[in-house]
């Protein structure tokens, strides 16, 4: 049983799983080149999903199960005969902190501020305050929950849509999915949260944008699939709704050509919503329990397996 780990915090990971699981073997790679050199006996990979390439997994012919490092594995899926866990349920206080962050800018016209900063221009006008505002979070997760919570300390009024679920903590009112244009236009704020699946592409399309009040803001935080891009880029050139901020896209990283950047009431983040600069102290957790599993029964001992 040897778990190879790629990641910039590899030596961290490798450190503290030995401490936890002495039982197993294991070895820290920075890079895929130095994986790659190691691969041909790893029974186990761990890493960043979007970083384990074909090639690194090709090259681990013994490969029996997959450890992602995070939430989102669309690369991996399908693979056949290797077990696939992730982190879910980490991700609440960094995505939450996003999401806030960016209602406070679009709400208060930062990006404004900090073109009068550099242009050394003294002006004011009447800054919007989050108390009081409708935000509907749609995708009724654990993150949404923890926004949830978040935004109860700012006197918001949190109602949300979901696919499953009909109540949630701290939310006022749950919608069912199909009556997610009559949510977006009560909401002052409608923020994506949802996973992305063929049931969800384009969730957010011309319909639901056209529902939202002139003054309300969307957020997506969720995968560019579930926004359909063309049409809020419409929608803010004409100014139906008052703006919006997107850390996720359908085409990734943003193409320097894209449109999107151009937008004045836009604000676009490199889909960071994820990331923490504790990442590796909210992952570990999971992944050492996971390879306590591992170490006494296997792959058929693993608990949430995705390929199930």
């Amino acid at each position: 049983m040897s778990i190879l780990i790629l990641d910039s915090n590899a030596d961290y990971y490798a450190t503290r799983l030995a401490d936890a699981v002495p039982e197993l073997e294991f070895r820290a790679a920075a890079t895929e080149d130095e994986a790659l050199a190691v691969a041909a006996d790893a029974t186990v990979l761990v890493g960043l999903a979007p970083y384990l390439s074909q090639q690194l997994i090709a090259a681990c012919a013994k490969l029996e199960w997959i450890q992602a490092l995070t939430t989102g594995v669309d690369n991996l899926r399908g693979l056949k005969r290797i077990a696939l866990t992730n982190c879910h349920g980490i991700h609440g206080p960094q995505m939450s902190e996003l999401a806030v962050m960016t209602m406070l800018n679009a709400l208060r016209d930062f990006p404004r501020m900090q073109a009068n900063q550099r242009a050394h221009r003294w002006e004011r006008w009447p800054q919007p305050v989050l108390t009081g505002r409708t935000v509907c979070i749609v995708g009724l997760g654990v993150i949404g929950e923890h926004l949830a919570g978040m935004l109860a300390a700012f006197g918001v009024q949190v109602t949300g849509v979901s696919g499953g679920r009909k109540e949630a903590p701290g939310f006022k009112h749950v919608y069912a999915r199909e009556n997610l244009a009559e949510a977006a236009a009560e909401a002052d704020i409608l923020v994506l949260l949802t996973p992305y699946t063929p049931q969800t592409h384009h969730i957010v399309d011309a319909q639901v944008i056209a529902a939202m009040k002139p003054s309300s803001l969307l957020i997506n935080l969720s995968r560019g699939g579930c926004l359909d891009e063309i049409a809020l880029m419409d929608a803010l050139r004409e100014k139906r709704i008052a703006g919006a901020a997107l850390d996720v896209f359908s085409s990734e990283p943003l193409p320097p050509e894209s449109p999107l950047w151009d937008l004045p009431n836009l604000i676009v983040t490199p889909h960071i919503g994820g990331f923490s600069d504790i990442y590796h102290e909210q992952a570990l957790p999971i992944v050492a329990a996971n390879m306590a599993d591992y170490a006494q029964g296997g792959i058929g001992a693993l608990k949430g397996r995705l390929d199930r």
